[in-house]
């Protein structure tokens, strides 16, 4: 029960402030943005994941302006990686785009989180720094969702693109998982 103590009031207030909100709202877009791949409303779906990027780039200006928490600092990934994981899932399961390549995007995390949840269990201490090569990945993922849904939701793009950016996300997630094992093998 609450005391109303000071202290108590200042942590239960830090958990509530809007970059929280938008986080939280973006993270409970992705089984929205799940059905709408499932029924075929690859438009909407679109749409709805440009809002999300909006969201993203608000929420963490707003944290970086006025001060985020820790909460944030770990729903942001979270709402991001899921929604990511979602659609490539979804997107495979529909034809849009092909399943190996949402079970290697897929493969990655698991391998990544796997390897931190391990050595963690075993007592080692797990820095998480994002490399060059993994944001590079990210961003590769996000502009083929991007053209993926845009191409099968209003037919707008450019013929092979698609293809292109698979070949720019394949190469990008291989060389970020063999860079994340690479540095966790050698202590990094």
């Amino acid at each position: 029960m609450p005391d109303g103590s000071p202290t108590q009031s200042r942590t239960s207030a830090s958990l509530v402030n809007l970059p929280n909100i938008i986080t939280f709202g973006r993270l409970c877009a992705v089984p929205l943005a799940f059905w709408l791949v499932l029924v075929h409303r690859i438009g909407d779906a679109f749409l709805l994941f440009i809002v999300a990027g909006l969201s993203d780039a608000l929420d963490g200006w707003l944290a970086r302006r006025y001060g985020g928490n820790a909460v944030g600092a770990l729903m942001d990934p979270v709402a991001d990686k899921a929604l990511l994981v979602t659609m490539y899932i979804t997107l495979a399961a529909v034809g849009v785009l092909p399943a190996w390549l949402a079970i290697l995007v897929v493969f990655r995390d698991v391998l990544i989180v796997g390897g931190i949840v391990v050595l963690a269990v075993l007592g080692h201490a797990v820095a998480i720094r994002p490399l060059y090569i993994s944001k590079l990945n990210t961003l590769m993922q996000i502009v083929l969702i991007a053209v993926s849904l845009l191409q099968e939701g209003f037919g707008v793009g450019v013929a092979g693109l698609q293809g292109v950016l698979t070949w720019f996300v394949v190469v990008t997630t291989l060389a970020s998982g063999a860079a994340y094992v690479w540095n966790t093998a050698r202590g990094d």
